[in-house]
């Protein structure tokens, strides 16, 4: 049966942690799976499914949400498809019901493409290439999108990972978000002020178990050291995964849903979402990048394992254990 996400990208390479694996699909350049030694570092799902709760999306031109679909464009109102009917909001950009053509293909590497053509709310013309790229300590995941129209395009850009540690429940997992701000939003998730953290249940620079947390939340002032931002999970065992992102991504979106369907039914998952801008950003102009005709920009963010024991120590530990079995007998 073929799968309902198109053409399935399988990457691997040898690293001293182990194997590292993704998979990506031809639908929306979607991250459906990705593992280190078969320890999943992102929530899977089969062939036989969309991407659940946007999972693993690439969000162009913007991600998150645009009140009611409506911006303007040099005064002229600009009416965007209506995407999340429940809250009335164009949602997530206009690639996740695209398919990617394949470009480069190695054994850890994939690029794909796809075009932004104009349509409703868009009048503009882009071209876009996404690269995967397995790396020794994880993944590498860079965007470029290109303005073919005749003049200048407002252009965002997100990715919709939701990250976790193998079997370790999502629940036990520590996060921290090095943001300083947190948008407060309207019934619509549509922000009407940003706040500081400082004092409020937003605050996750010090980290907090996500079984706290109740949250679709989107945050500004991305702490970054060497132009780099990091937020992390943490498995009580010290294992963690980290999603770094360039000084591109200004923002975070975190989603904690206690719904997210999984093989072993409906359970609670952590997106940790990068985004160049914030929700409504064609309205407010916050974040919003214009590229002129011809310009092209390419922006990088990534996942990446820590604590994670390497191949020696693994061996060490079998070889001791094979030496205590064979003394027991």
């Amino acid at each position: 049966m073929r799968a309902v996400s198109g053409n399935q990208f399988t990457l691997r390479r040898d690293t001293p942690a182990g194997e590292v694996r993704a998979t990506v699909t031809a639908l929306a350049a979607a991250l459906r799976r990705l593992s280190v030694n078969g320890i999943d570092l992102v929530e899977p799902y089969g062939e036989d499914r969309i991407a659940p709760m946007g999972a693993g999306l690439v969000l162009v031109p913007w991600p998150n949400r645009i009140r009611d679909g409506v911006w303007l464009l040099d005064g002229e109102e600009q009416q965007l498809d209506i995407t999340e009917p429940g809250y009335g909001n164009a949602s997530h950009g206009l690639l996740r019901n695209t398919g990617y053509a394949e470009v480069e293909r190695a054994a850890d590497t994939v690029v794909l493409a796809a075009t932004v053509f104009p349509q409703h709310g868009y009048p503009f013309l882009l071209d876009t290439r996404i690269r995967y790229r397995l790396t020794d300590d994880g993944l590498m995941v860079t965007h470029t999108v290109r303005n073919d129209s005749g003049r200048a395009a407002p252009v965002a850009v997100g990715a919709h990972p939701y990250v976790k540690i193998g079997d370790v429940p999502t629940a036990e997992l520590v996060l921290r978000v090095p943001a300083d701000t947190f948008f407060e939003t309207d019934s619509q998730l549509i922000p009407v002020a940003e706040h500081r953290v400082d004092g409020t249940p937003f605050d996750l620079r010090g980290g907090r178990r996500v079984a706290e947390l109740n949250m679709n939340s989107g945050f500004g002032a991305v702490q970054k050291a060497d132009g780099t931002s990091r937020s992390s999970l943490t498995a009580p065992d010290g294992r963690g995964v980290e999603l770094w992102a360039d000084h591109n991504f200004g923002y975070l979106q975190v989603y904690t849903p206690n719904i997210f369907p999984t093989a072993a039914g409906p359970n609670l998952a952590v997106a940790i979402e990068p985004m160049t801008a914030p929700a409504n950003a064609f309205n407010s102009g916050q974040g919003l990048r214009w590229l002129e005709p011809d310009q092209e920009w390419s922006l990088s963010w990534g996942i990446r394992f820590t604590g994670f024991p390497d191949v020696a120590d693994a061996r060490d530990a079998a070889d001791a254990t094979d030496a205590g079995g064979s003394a027991g007998h």
